[in-house]
């Protein structure tokens, strides 16, 4: 790590707890920016394709008109004049559907029709339009019969096709048709209740240490206390166990514990709801001993979010002191047992990184942050502010941390690498007059580091423990501020960014890369904890095993065990891996990347067995089929890729490419018998492939309605159509996955939450039950391979969430049909709230 890396840091950590909003806000802005540019080039698409289609159809329409009576056109023309809807849109499946559905319904009434002479130039104009008409609305439809037949029933969003029944569902106005399977004969009595099963957090994997200070401390209980996302977690070092506090509606951002070493005080962000307002940040002070929440601070007083807190000591830790993120960082004191604020004053437009009480007296505050130390005095429920001097020395760029000595002095970690001593010079009379003030002026420098001095942390005795950026070294200093001993973390952990005591000689000791070390200056250090330090997307777990694969935009490919809660290996990649997927031998694993190359990993060696590219843009799907025999790469060219695997997957042919799609790859499954494909893109489009017969697209949707499936993982089909919300746009839902016993269907959605809903849900505003945890979108789901657990990743948040399935019981794999069929012939009942 060069200074560059560490300024980039530094400028970093004012960013975020300068401005955590305004990125969060931004970041919503530019979402939904680009859904709608997506939008728009899949519709450009689809009408260009329409257009294809059409061309290619209508001289068999002309056909079957000629050879009949004339009376068909004149049906059409009543058809197109009884509605004016022709700027609705329509999926080019749909469109395909209708055309067909409109020359049937000619050849079963050609006893009807006349002389096609009198209509061809008509035709020519407006066949195309009027065949796509009649399925472009439930009313059309029913207007389309009653001309033909003489006959219909009222509008509704179920119709029939050819020989079936079909649902509609309706995705930013965009008609998705989808077609019930046979076995289901009263779709509208279907009942749907919430699982059996419920989720319970089992384990928290990660740190948040890339952008945040002081949140590592130890407890006497010989828990060590931090937190990732929205949880704070108690992890036992020694028994290897793990406890959550999990009262937090966002992210958390600072922690603080108590001189009592029990209660603690956590701080989080303000966040956005599902509408883009700002939430309202808070402290929650809790016992550590119960996880019960003691007190809730500051509720709709702190803007943006909680930067820092800190407890008083000599009365006791009676107060709470609290810097919020808004523009003037202001900072407050609460009564801790009353909840109440006790005093309030803006403290500076820069940003603040630390506060602390002053051990001996609690009226004294100091607070640091970008090229300031303030010595705040609170007499009367007014401060008072001085400005430490820095007279003759260089100012930093930055204050990063600062500690109290036993001789009551303050000592701080600048940017510039120094240890600085702080303490109190009489009023200079002569320079300043009568009315001088003593004031706060560096008594000392030390040169400690090279780059930023990111944490300081006292032990017992005087002695002083110091954590630098760019050297990662941890230095344990005498009282006097001479160096004793000194090592360095390794280089893939990152920088020092915060250090706890253990026992005077132990540490604990977080860092810039997400990670948390336990060691002594003797043995070196080893890490307890672990996690990705960017925006993660792929997952996938092994078909036997108890082990599972992440992989993100930090390059990072991870392997991880469910059942001794850690890191197995993890290899760093040239570019980052999006998706991932185990061949069914669990011999090797696939990752596919940001420009289109993908990428087969040996489990044991970890070494690279194949590699190959398609297209230029990124990947999102690897699905292997059944048997193995064959993998599907997605990706967002708008194609499927088909390879023949062999060798036990360890060499790959291509077979072929589906192509017909008009948007990019988002999900894709195979069907049981490893012979077909069901595939969703960005234009929320199901279409379903006959890869067996050469990857050929399936016109006729309706021949797939009873097909079996291997996974579960697309978002758009009828057995999961309960999972959306009414409005939905379409990117709501980031992930879902089918249990293997078919029983539940696991959903990641965009508001950090994760639903469990019960399989199948064919039918809309079906109850589920909603787990928090994650303070970012929800990017993947997936069971293991007993479904004894469900894994899910955030995005920005960096945090994996193993939560253990609770209930549930009987019934086996493949028996949701019959669950389905049973539930249409029996239900009458309207269903069940959803739970949280």
């Amino acid at each position: 790590m060069d200074s560059s890396t560490n300024s980039l840091d530094d400028a970093s950590a004012d960013s975020s707890a300068e401005f955590p909003d305004r990125a969060s806000m931004m970041e919503v802005r530019l979402q939904a920016q680009e859904d709608e540019i997506t939008l728009l080039k899949s519709s450009l698409a689809d009408a260009l394709r329409r257009i294809r289609l059409h061309d290619q159809l209508l001289p068999i329409l002309k056909q079957q008109l000629i050879a009949v009576n004339p009376a068909a056109a004149r049906v059409l023309n009543q058809v197109c004049g009884s509605d004016g809807c022709n700027n609705r849109k329509l999926s080019s499946s749909s469109a395909g559907d209708g055309i067909r559905l409109s020359a049937n319904r000619v050849r079963r009434n050609s006893e009807k029709l006349g002389n096609p002479e009198k209509t061809r130039k008509r035709l020519d104009k407006k066949a195309a339009s009027s065949a796509n008409l009649l399925t472009r609305s439930p009313s059309l439809e029913s207007r389309a019969k009653e001309l033909i037949a003489g006959s219909g029933s009222p509008a509704s969003r179920r119709g029939t096709y050819g020989q079936g029944q079909s649902i509609k569902m309706f995705i930013r106005g965009r008609p998705i048709t989808m077609y019930i399977p046979s076995n289901i004969q009263n779709y509208e009595e279907l009942k749907m209740e919430p699982p059996s099963e419920r989720l319970e957090l089992d384990w928290v994997y990660g740190y948040r240490g890339r952008d945040c200070r002081a949140n590592l401390y130890f407890l006497p209980t010989g828990e060590a206390v931090y937190f990732i996302a929205c949880v704070v977690v108690l992890y036992h070092i020694n028994n290897r166990t793990q406890r959550h506090y999990r009262k937090h509606t966002d992210c958390v951002r600072c922690l603080t514990v108590h001189p009592d070493k029990v209660r603690v005080a956590s701080g989080q962000t303000a966040g956005v709801d599902k509408d883009g307002k700002p939430l309202q940040p808070c402290v929650h002070i809790w016992d550590s001993a119960t996880l019960v929440t003691l007190q809730q601070i500051g509720l709709g007083t702190f803007q943006r979010g909680v930067g820092s807190v800190a407890f008083s000591f000599t009365d006791s830790g009676a107060s709470l002191c609290v810097i919020d993120d808004s523009n003037e960082h202001m900072l407050s004191v609460w009564d801790c047992n009353k909840g109440t604020k006790i005093a309030e004053v803006k403290s500076t437009n820069e940003a603040v990184f630390e506060v602390e009480f002053n051990p001996s007296d609690s009226s004294n505050i100091i607070t640091c942050g970008k090229s300031h130390v303030y010595f705040w005095t609170l007499r009367d429920g007014q401060f008072t502010k001085k400005q430490g001097i820095f007279g003759k020395y260089k100012k930093p760029k930055f204050i990063q941390c600062f500690v109290f000595s036993l001789t009551g002095d303050v000592l701080t970690g600048d940017s510039e690498g120094n240890i600085l001593t702080w303490g109190k010079s009489a009023a200079d009379i002569k320079t300043l007059g009568k009315g001088a003030k003593e004031t706060f002026q560096i008594m000392r420098q030390t040169r400690a580091h090279e780059g930023s001095v990111f944490t300081l942390c006292n032990l017992q005795g005087g002695a002083l423990l110091s954590g630098g950026g760019k050297d990662r070294k941890i230095i344990r200093w005498s009282a006097d501020l001479a160096p004793e001993r000194e090592c360095e973390i390794p280089e893939k952990y990152g920088a020092v960014r915060t250090i706890a005591d253990v026992d005077g000689e132990e540490l604990l000791v977080g860092t810039t890369r997400n990670a948390v070390l336990r060691g002594t200056f003797s043995d070196g250090f080893v890490a307890i904890v672990q996690g990705h330090v960017d925006e993660m997307w792929g997952l996938a777990t092994h078909p036997s095993q108890n082990i599972f694969l992440t992989c993100g935009h930090d390059r990072q490919v991870c392997l991880w065990n469910t059942e001794e809660h850690k890191l197995d290996w993890s290899i760093n990649l040239e570019e980052y891996g999006l998706c991932a997927g185990f061949c069914p031998n669990g011999s090797v694993v696939s990752v596919g990347l940001n420009s289109g190359r993908w990428l087969v990993l040996d489990l044991l060696t970890r070494e690279v067995v194949s590699e190959s590219t398609d297209g230029n843009e990124q990947l999102s799907v690897m699905r292997y089929s059944p048997d193995g025999s064959f993998l599907a790469v997605g990706s967002h060219d708008n194609f499927i890729y088909i390879y023949t695997v062999t060798e036990f997957g360890r060499r790959y042919t291509r077979f072929g490419k589906c192509n017909g799609h008009s948007s990019f790859i988002t999900h894709l499954d195979w069907s049981k018998d490893g012979k077909y494909i069901m595939s969703n893109s960005g234009d929320y489009e199901i279409l379903y492939w006959d890869i067996a017969g050469g990857c050929k697209l399936l016109r006729n949707r309706y021949e797939s309605k009873d097909r079996e499936w291997a996974s579960y993982t697309c978002v758009l089909g009828f057995h999961v159509m309960g999972v959306w919300l009414e409005g939905s746009d379409g990117t709501d839902i980031n992930a879902l996955c089918r249990s293997h016993s078919e029983r539940m269907v696991a959903v990641a959605d965009d508001f950090c939450k994760v639903h469990l809903f019960h399989y199948p849900c064919p039918k809309p505003k079906a109850p589920s039950h909603k787990y928090e945890g994650h303070g970012s979108h929800v990017t993947n789901v997936c069971f293991t391979h007993s479904d004894s657990h469900l894994l899910s990743m955030g995005g920005k948040d960096t945090c994996i969430l193993q939560w253990r399935v609770l209930g549930g019981g009987g019934g086996g794999v493949g028996d949701s049909r019959e669950r389905l069929a049973s539930a249409s012939s029996t239900s009458t009942s309207s269903p069940e709230p959803a739970t949280g």
